[in-house]
């Protein structure tokens, strides 16, 4: 129900959008992506729920061998293309995956997807089902959690047909409340929304 309302709210946003924006006309990321929004984006990930589930994931796992890596990764690619879900559906029931979905239902369009890796890149949480399991090979991962505590990367800028917007993406390392980097965290982002937010609340 809480996906379908997030699908809902970008819908109707999209209706908002000014007529001179447009496919052929891509927002300026690195305007839009201000300290602001980087200090407020770090303030979601700083939630108990995330640092817990990601430290208890990085305990349960430790330091994986590729070869495990690459098997969940496989696993939960083949998941995708069938019905039984076991990986997906364990990682999508966990409760910081509920709790992330609830974050961007509650932010009404302005995050269109929140996922959470552990040290070796491998998702934790998620609002909505990614593509593959392990982030570990992407720049998401590659420059922010081997980087350090302070590292942030933005990510390309791509149009979204079905819904008629710009997303562009946010990802930053997480960690624990001592400042020891724990795992990273990546925002798909409404541009948008936030440009139509500048300069008032981003809630």
């Amino acid at each position: 129900m809480l996906r379908f309302l997030c699908v809902m709210a970008l819908l109707a946003l999209s209706a908002l959008r000014p007529a001179s924006a447009g496919e052929d006309t891509p927002p300026d990321i690195t305007t839009l992506i201000t300290p602001r929004v980087i200090a407020y984006l770090r303030d979601i990930g700083k939630a108990d729920i995330i640092e817990l589930s990601v430290a208890g994931q990085n305990a349960r796992y430790g330091e994986l061998p590729q070869s495990e890596i690459d098997r969940l990764d496989t696993q939960w690619r083949t998941e995708r293309k069938s019905v039984e879900k076991p990986l997906i559906a364990m990682t999508l029931s966990r409760p910081l995956s509920i709790y992330l979905i609830r974050i961007q239902s509650d932010r009404i369009g302005l995050l269109t997807a929140i996922f959470a890796m552990d040290r070796n890149g491998l998702n934790v949480g998620q609002s909505a089902p990614t593509s593959d399991f392990w982030q570990g090979d992407e720049d998401k991962f590659l420059q922010t959690y081997p980087i350090g505590p302070d590292a942030v990367h933005i990510g390309e800028v791509e149009w979204v047909p079905e819904w008629a917007v710009w997303i562009g993406q946010v990802s930053l390392t997480l960690t624990d409340r001592s400042g020891q980097k724990i795992g990273a965290i990546t925002f798909d982002i409404n541009l948008d929304e936030l440009a139509r937010r500048q300069g008032v609340n981003l809630m």
